[in-house]
């Protein structure tokens, strides 16, 4: 059996983000999204997904490159004045790991963020991150007892097969080696600990060597190379013009990525191959 579950990050980040969720969920092979529970259209994103019931939502946990949802006074403070971290996930990863006092902040913000997502009444389907800073292994070990703590079950383990990747598209090549190398020594660590708690995950996560330029073309020869068991896809569609996922990922190919996501020729070969439509909770969806 091979299952895929089709994700969609950022959610709640903007106007042109939900819009790009919702299209992908109604008429496409979208499956789940992640929430930022602090973005700038996060109560619309709550909305959206109130009206659309199968859709299942999970927490997108955003600690750079975003607004905080606790308060953080004093210094040094994980994030500015007006409760904005930081733009640079390089030197942001390497104060949460070398500055111990930013540690009680971290639990303080992740744990905020996790009950704004609980107060809205959607169920949480799992924990991922921004720039999947859920894995960084402060982050991740603070991440662990809050996610025993309020009953999460599910997790997005990010890791990538570099050589089937690079079989399929060989641009950045360099780039995608360093991103395979670190995640796969992450997932290395994080693994045992998610089996020791009981927290389930996907065989294998892709999306993070082409993240941003998951389009048709590339999707399609993914299907086709696909293993045996679960496989998460994870996606950043949007709709355009939007000034705010323009200002934050320029490069980004996000209409090509929801048209990849509504394709006919991908629904068609979805159905050609077998390949079930599920999300972290186990759920099928079916397409016509």
């Amino acid at each position: 059996m091979k299952r895929v579950i089709i994700n969609a990050d950022d959610f709640g980040l903007s106007d042109g983000v939900n819009r790009a969720v919702i299209k992908a969920w109604q008429e496409g092979i979208l499956t789940s999204a992640s929430l930022m529970v602090g973005g700038d259209a996060f109560h619309e994103a709550v909305h959206l997904a109130k009206a659309n019931p199968g859709l299942q939502v999970g927490l997108h946990l955003t600690l750079v490159q975003g607004r905080a949802v606790g308060e953080h006074g004093g210094f040094p403070s994980i994030c500015d004045s007006k409760g904005v971290f930081s733009d640079d996930p390089v030197q942001t990863g390497m104060r949460y790991f070398f500055i111990p006092p930013f540690r009680k902040q971290l639990y303080r913000e992740i744990e905020a963020q996790i009950v704004r997502f609980l107060q809205t009444g959607l169920p949480l389907s799992h924990v991922d991150g921004h720039l999947n800073i859920h894995m960084h292994p402060v982050v991740f070990d603070l991440l662990c007892g809050l996610m025993r703590k309020h009953g999460i079950t599910t997790f997005r383990l990010c890791r990538e097969n570099l050589r089937a990747n690079l079989a399929l598209d060989r641009e950045r090549g360099f780039g995608k080696m360093v991103d395979a190398f670190i995640f796969s020594k992450l997932a290395g660590r994080c693994r045992p600990i998610l089996d020791h708690l009981g927290i389930g995950y996907a065989q294998e996560v892709k999306g993070l060597l082409n993240s941003g330029r998951m389009t048709e073309e590339y999707l399609l020869r993914v299907l086709d190379t696909l293993e045996e068991g679960t496989t998460e896809l994870y996606f950043h569609p949007g709709c355009l013009p939007c000034a705010e996922i323009t200002r934050r990922m320029p490069d980004y190919r996000h209409e090509e990525e929801l048209a990849a996501l509504t394709s006919p020729r991908v629904k068609g070969r979805l159905k050609e191959l077998g390949i079930e439509l599920g999300n972290y909770r186990g759920e099928v969806k079916t397409y016509a």
